[in-house]
C-alpha cells in the first residue's frame, strides 16, 4: 500500500509516522508513506495557500489550486488513482470496519485541512470521501491523518507479525476484548485466572470470548445489542 499525505506541516507527519511498528514497517518496505508540503505547489511567490472567505467571516480558507496541484502531481507519481480521503469533523466517524476497507485499497490520498477549512470546489473535484475520528475540532487534519493511517497501515500484509494480532482485538469482531495478564503469577494478592494457566486450549479461548462479552455489555450496551442482533440474524 502507499499512502500520500497532503499537509502544511509534513515534518509533524513524518515524526509520527517514523516511529514504532509504523516506522519499522515503512523501512522494511511492506508499506510506502509520503508527505507532501501543500506549499510546494503554490505559484504564489510568498507560498500563501489560503485567503479570506467569499461571504465574510472568521479566518482563512486553504485554496483549491495548490492543493489540486498537489494531487495531479502526486496522482502521476504511479499508475493506479488513489482514493483520496479529506479529513474533516464533517465526515463519517471513523471505525475499524472502515480501516479494513481502507487497508485493502492500493493507494491513499490524505488531505489535511486547517485554518477554517478548505475551498470546497477543490473537495468536490478530487475527494472520495470525508473522515472524522470523532465528533470534536482540532487545528488541523494533520492528528486525525496519523491516527486513521497507523489505524489503516497496521492491518496490511506484513506490518504486524501475523493476522492474529488484530484479528482478537477490540472492535474487530464486534466486542471489546478480554483482558490480558503476564508475569507474575500473583500480583499485589490479585491471582490470574486458573483457566489461562490450565494449558487447555479450547477453555482459554471460551473463557476469553466469554469474557469479551462481559466486557463489551457492561462497556459498550450499543456494541452488544448489534452483536446480539447479528448472531440472531445468523442464525436464522
Amino acid at each position: 500500500m502507499r499512502i500520500d499525505v497532503a499537509t502544511l506541516f509534513p515534518d509533524m507527519c513524518e515524526t509520527v509516522l517514523s516511529e514504532s511498528i509504523i516506522g519499522r514497517a515503512r523501512k522494511a518496505g511492506k508499506i510506502e508513506v509520503f508527505c507532501h508540503q501543500i506549499r510546494d505547489y503554490t505559484l504564489d511567490k510568498h507560498r500563501r495557500v489560503d485567503d479570506t472567505p467569499y461571504g465574510g467571516g472568521m479566518g482563512m480558507v486553504m485554496q483549491a489550486d495548490p492543493i489540486y496541484r498537489c494531487f495531479n502531481a502526486v496522482s502521476a507519481m504511479a499508475e493506479e488513482k488513489p482514493h483520496v480521503i479529506y479529513m474533516s469533523p464533517k465526515g463519517e466517524v471513523f471505525t475499524q470496519k472502515k480501516a479494513m476497507r481502507l487497508s485493502k485499497m492500493p493507494r491513499l490520498f490524505v488531505l489535511c485541512g486547517h485554518y477554517e477549512g478548505v475551498d470546497q470546489r477543490v473537495l468536490d473535484k478530487i475527494v472520495n470521501e470525508e473522515i472524522s475520528i470523532g465528533d470534536y475540532v482540532l487545528t488541523g487534519g494533520e492528528l486525525p491523518a496519523m491516527v486513521m493511517i497507523d489505524a489503516v497501515a497496521r492491518m496490511c500484509s506484513g506490518v504486524l507479525s501475523s493476522d492474529e494480532c488484530f484479528e482478537e482485538e477490540s472492535h474487530f469482531n464486534g466486542l471489546l476484548e478480554y483482558p490480558h495478564y503476564t508475569k507474575p503469577e500473583v500480583w499485589e494478592g490479585d491471582a490470574v485466572p486458573s483457566v489461562l494457566l490450565s494449558g487447555h486450549h479450547k477453555n482459554i479461548a471460551a473463557f476469553r470470548q466469554e469474557r469479551a462479552v462481559e466486557i463489551t455489555k457492561e462497556k459498550r450496551p450499543d456494541m452488544y445489542q448489534k452483536y446480539v442482533q447479528n448472531i440472531k440474524i445468523n442464525k436464522e
